[in-house]
């Protein structure tokens, strides 16, 4: 199990702008400034991440390391993979508080917008780190609760892997299994030959966190039902 705390996090003005699809009025950038300052301020990214191993496979399930989860797009992605990287995600709760108090709506949505960028990145050094020290050349991920296959009551599986995450890197899961604070991802990392992500097999429209075109013949390949 290993912890990384030292993860660069880069919030340019210019991406951005482009990636909350910024508003340019008179003056505005200059408050856009002071909002990443506090967000850089703030900022305290953790990862919490082990390199685990497939167990057993059954029908639509996967045991890793005594966890059992539920998922035919899971079982499937992880039909010829032995080793796994379970993980967990945070930028901590200072952003995130700091955000729920401002009066100012605009200012809030924002600042939850630098989160969400600050969180992403540290997804990716995740991706960058494992590549580099396990000799990997492409990953894939999968998050409890991303597709109704996968829901996120298998959260539980997955916190379980880790023990005292809490203690760990600050991050709690409640009774209703999400987590605490707000900011934070968790998943499985795994080898793959051909990348995967979970929005080609959601319908969903107009979803802004989007990173992929829905794709109806790859659920037919995954055998779900059509939405």
């Amino acid at each position: 199990m290993k912890i990384l705390e030292k993860i660069p996090i880069r919030l340019d003005i210019e991406e951005i702008k482009k990636e909350l699809h910024w508003k340019e009025r008179p003056g505005a950038s200059v408050g856009l400034l002071e909002w990443i300052r506090v967000a850089e301020s703030l900022l305290k990214p953790k990862i919490l991440y082990k390199v685990s191993y497939v167990e057993k496979r059954g029908e639509d399930k996967v045991t890793i390391e005594g966890a059992t989860f539920s998922s035919r797009v899971l079982q499937h992605n992880l039909e010829a993979v032995e080793r796994v990287f379970p993980f967990i995600i945070t930028v901590g709760s200072g952003l995130e508080n700091h955000a729920c108090g401002c009066h100012d709506l605009l200012q809030q949505y924002y600042l939850e917008g630098l989160a969400d960028i600050a969180l992403s990145q540290a997804a990716q050094h995740l991706e960058q780190h494992l590549k580099r020290h396990y000799g990997l050349t492409l990953l894939s991920s999968m998050s409890p609760g991303s597709l109704e296959d996968w829901p996120i009551t298998e959260q539980k599986s997955l916190f379980s892997l880790f023990g005292e995450t809490e203690k760990r890197i600050g991050v709690r899961l409640t009774e209703h299994m999400l987590m605490i604070p707000r900011k934070s991802i968790s998943g499985i990392f795994f080898p793959a030959e051909v990348n995967f992500l979970s929005c080609q097999l959601c319908s969903r429209k107009n979803c802004p966190g989007r990173r992929a075109a829905y794709d109806g013949n790859l659920r037919k390949k995954y055998r779900l039902e059509e939405e």
